[in-house]
Parts: C-alpha cells; sequence; structure tokens
C-alpha cells in the first residue's frame, strides 16, 4: 500500500532520477538497509524508504509541537546525522564522533568531531517536524553540511587530525 509520501517521493525520483545517484542519498540508503536487522525492508524500494524523510508543508503544519517527539522522528533525524557523519568519513578518512543531545520537548544540539575539532555543531529545534519537502532538498541539504565539516577539516588539517 502506498502512503502519500510514497507517491511524492516517487515522483521526486521520476523528475530527476540523479537525485538517488548523489553520495549522500547513496550513503542514506545503504545506512538505513544495514539497519534492517530483521529483512522487512527488503522488498521495499529505495523510494519508499527515503519517503520517511519526505514532509510536506501541509504534513507540517498537521504536526502538533507539543508532547515528546515520536520515536520514528528520532530514528530519522539521528539516521540522517549519522549519515553526515559516515559521508565525513569517507572524505577526510577521519573517524567522526556524533552526540545527540535531546529534551523530551523537541530541542536539541547534534555535535560532530573529530576528536579535537568539532566540524559540526547545530541547534535542533521543532524536531518533530523533521523532514524535507522533496528528495532532492534532502540530497542538498545532506552535502552542504558534510560540505561545510569537511571544509572545516581542510582549514585546520592539524587539529583534526590531532
Amino acid at each position: 500500500m502506498r502512503t502519500p509520501s510514497d507517491t511524492q517521493v516517487i515522483h521526486a525520483i521520476n523528475a530527476n532520477d540523479t537525485a538517488l545517484d548523489t553520495p549522500f542519498l547513496k550513503c542514506l540508503m545503504r545506512l538505513i538497509r544495514a539497519r534492517d536487522t530483521y529483512g522487512t525492508w527488503e522488498v521495499k524500494s529505495d523510494a519508499a524508504l527515503l519517503a520517511e524523510f519526505i514532509v510536506t508543508k501541509a504534513q507540517r503544519r498537521a504536526i502538533p509541537i507539543i508532547g515528546d517527539p515520536d520515536p520514528d522522528v528520532l530514528w530519522r533525524l539521528e539516521t540522517f546525522y549519522a549519515c553526515v557523519a559516515l559521508v565525513i568519513e569517507e572524505r577526510s578518512g577521519l573517524l567522526i564522533s556524533s552526540t545527540l543531545m535531546m529534551n523530551h520537548e523537541g530541542f536539541g544540539r547534534v555535535v560532530l568531531t573529530t576528536g579535537r575539532l568539532v566540524v559540526l555543531s547545530k541547534s535542533l529545534r521543532d524536531v518533530h517536524q523533521f523532514g524535507f519537502e522533496t528528495l532532492i532538498k534532502l540530497a542538498k541539504a545532506g552535502a552542504k553540511l558534510v560540505a561545510d565539516a569537511t571544509a572545516a577539516i581542510e582549514v585546520y588539517p592539524d587539529v583534526a587530525r590531532a
């Protein structure tokens, strides 16, 4: 059975087949499939798995921001930033440590470090509504975070490798 978000992802892929060819989305798919310990997602297409990350403006408005964030949203958030860390590792050859701190109201912080160098520090708010409008925006957001972190490593290579 297809949900509306599945259909939106499929249209986004059909509109731009190159979105799935980006290094970030390839890594995200590898990470999602690696976390499938029981094999329940083997029959799902990449589009169906990525549909979880697509949240339209209408869907965003319908999500209440009061209360604890949904566990599925927290899983998507964790998976997204874990993917950012993995792509940075692939590009730099350095081990990236990830710390995600979240309070019960949906506010928090994510920090990625190489040990001594903080390559990403981002405040998180309204985690209840975490998602991207299109597959292309998902790929661009991940690629931008990776590029910024990689640039920090290139500026301070000695600190990053210390």
